[in-house]
């Protein structure tokens, strides 16, 4: 099955999308009206608008770096997810957007490193809180949105994880506890971007290790924007075997392109 990442409404209901998921709010801060013909997306802890406006919501390292995108390491701005007015405000677009369709994606769900984040707000809720141990207090933090987040959600949930399914590391760096967020989750969606796709041996790699590691559906979205069509379909050919589900990022025409040469070279082994 294929499925498309998009800002435009119109191409979630291209014939050769199964699927399709619409940014209602991305990592810049922008927001949309959501859409009841695709999957409605939401990037909760990536936000460079409300990071510009409000400073203080940004995570900070022990030497008081803030996870922004100054930083090398960082393509967007980071909100503390421990902030709980911020995580208030996301309830309530989940809200508006299940009461337009059911399905809901959460997006860049968890810290924005192993190192982050130890502003004033954490470290008095960790020292006010039943754990010891900083990691799975972090943890705690995630895991508690994500079931609150899904109460909200009447329809089918979507999760975005991070692409690194070694053993320990999602949790380190994120947060994200996924046996502990399973049982809330009903599909998990790992980005597995590259700017050309040249080869593709870290793609099966990284998608068979999310196989393994993971209970629930998975599915592997890819990047189509500026990529060589025949390097596209490669890679898709190699996301398909592990995903249930391959979807193409901000570029609805290249989609398009790679899904038809494949269904013709189906047609003609045929």
């Amino acid at each position: 099955m294929y499925g498309v990442v998009t800002r435009n409404e119109d191409e979630l209901m291209w014939p050769e999308f199964d699927y399709g998921f619409y940014e209602v709010k991305d990592v810049t801060g922008r927001t949309t009206n959501p859409v009841a013909s695709g999957t409605n997306m939401i990037s909760c802890f990536g936000d460079n608008k409300a990071a510009e406006a409000d400073p203080s919501l940004v995570p900070v390292n022990d030497a008081n770096e803030l996870a922004t995108r100054d930083r090398s390491y960082f393509d967007w701005d980071y909100i503390c997810p421990s902030r709980d007015q911020y995580q208030e405000q996301l309830i309530e677009t989940i809200d508006d957007v299940a009461s337009v369709n059911p399905d809901v994606r959460l997006d860049d769900i968890g810290f924005p490193r192993r190192e982050y984040c130890l502003c004033d707000v954490c470290q008095e809720k960790f020292a006010e809180s039943s754990y010891d141990d900083w990691f799975k207090w972090r943890s705690s933090i995630i895991t508690d949105f994500v079931e609150t987040a899904v109460e909200h959600i009447p329809g089918r949930v979507y999760l975005t994880l991070y692409p690194d399914p070694y053993p320990g590391h999602l949790y380190k760096r994120t947060g994200i506890n996924v046996d502990a967020i399973t049982p809330y989750v009903d599909e998990f969606v790992v980005p597995l971007y590259d700017l050309s796709y040249s080869t593709t041996y870290w793609l099966e790699i990284i998608a068979s290790g999310f196989q393994t590691r993971v209970d629930n559906p998975v599915s592997i979205e890819l990047y189509a924007v500026n990529i060589e069509t025949d390097n596209l379909i490669h890679a898709t050919e190699v996301a398909q075997e592990y995903a249930k589900c391959v979807f193409f990022a901000y570029d609805a025409e290249t989609a398009r392109d790679t899904i038809e040469a494949i269904s013709h070279e189906d047609d003609t082994a045929e």
